[in-house]
């Protein structure tokens, strides 16, 4: 019981909040012909005289950039959680329940996507997210040192 005493749960509510989005994304609402109805039209404003194969392929890195940043963004707000958590056991080994956190909600995210017609769930995105994740966690250890 002293855990629900003295944790801070204000710490939880961007991780709690951001899971939520990644959720939320990765339903139809995040699918490439959603997303391209927004994009394409902002790329060909920019690129006017690109041909649409190519503004598809920005289209197709631009999700790639997102999904390494918004998990690296997941994996920042669990290293948080985590590394100010007032149970020792997790204070201690932050690191490994932040990137398990990462791995645990990619898996998840892809696993849900792959019950949509729309979307497609993948091995590689739960990589690539797993980077962005581990990136950040590296990052915010370097800066705790």
């Amino acid at each position: 019981m002293t855990f629900f005493q003295t944790e801070n749960f204000l710490l939880y509510l961007p991780l709690i909040l951001w899971i939520g989005g990644i959720f939320y994304l990765s339903s139809n609402n995040g699918s490439v012909s959603n997303t391209s109805r927004y994009l394409i039209p902002v790329f060909d404003l920019f690129f006017p005289n690109t041909d649409s194969e190519r503004l598809d392929r920005y289209h197709w890195y631009l999700r790639k950039i997102c999904h390494f940043t918004g998990y690296g963004i997941l994996g920042l707000f669990a290293a948080l959680v985590f590394y100010y958590s007032s149970v020792p056991f997790l204070a201690k080994f932050w690191y490994v329940f932040s990137f398990a956190t990462v791995i645990i909600i990619a898996s998840a995210d892809e696993f849900k996507q792959s019950f949509y017609a729309n979307r497609v769930g993948s091995v590689s995105d739960v990589m690539l997210d797993s980077g962005g994740g581990l990136t950040m966690i590296l990052l915010f250890w370097l800066l705790t040192l």
